[in-house]
């Protein structure tokens, strides 16, 4: 299983990006995907998640300005940044838990190769 992220780029504040993520190989179903970000010198942290049935949580940080979303027959997330900040600045990486090859597989977490956002001031 791959997670190809892409979208991310440079960008003035107050300004937007869409950051797409897709899952390919041996895919039987996919539970929850997310996105997970990391600044230069800090953790990697939360920024939203979405379950398969569509229910979303955020990071209260992006709350009203990201918005989270997915398109289960691509397997593919999306993440919709607006109004961003000199704070969105970082590596974002995308998640996702594969059930591969078949319903009796466990699922396994897998990560992207993470895309840069750079929001300038």
């Amino acid at each position: 299983v791959q997670l190809q992220a892409s979208g991310g780029g440079l960008v003035q504040a107050g300004g937007s990006l869409r950051l797409s993520c897709a899952a390919s190989g041996s895919i039987f179903s996919i539970n929850d995907m997310g996105w997970y970000r990391q600044a230069p010198g800090k953790q990697r942290e939360l920024v939203a998640t979405i379950t398969s049935g569509g229910r979303t949580n955020y990071a209260d940080s992006v709350k009203g300005r990201f918005t989270i979303s997915r398109d289960n027959a691509k397997n593919t997330v999306y993440l919709q940044m607006n109004s961003l900040k000199s704070g969105d600045t970082g590596v974002y990486y995308c998640t996702a838990e594969v059930r591969p090859y078949g319903p009796l597989y466990r699922p396994m977490s897998y990560w992207g190769q993470g895309t840069q956002v750079t929001v300038s001031s």
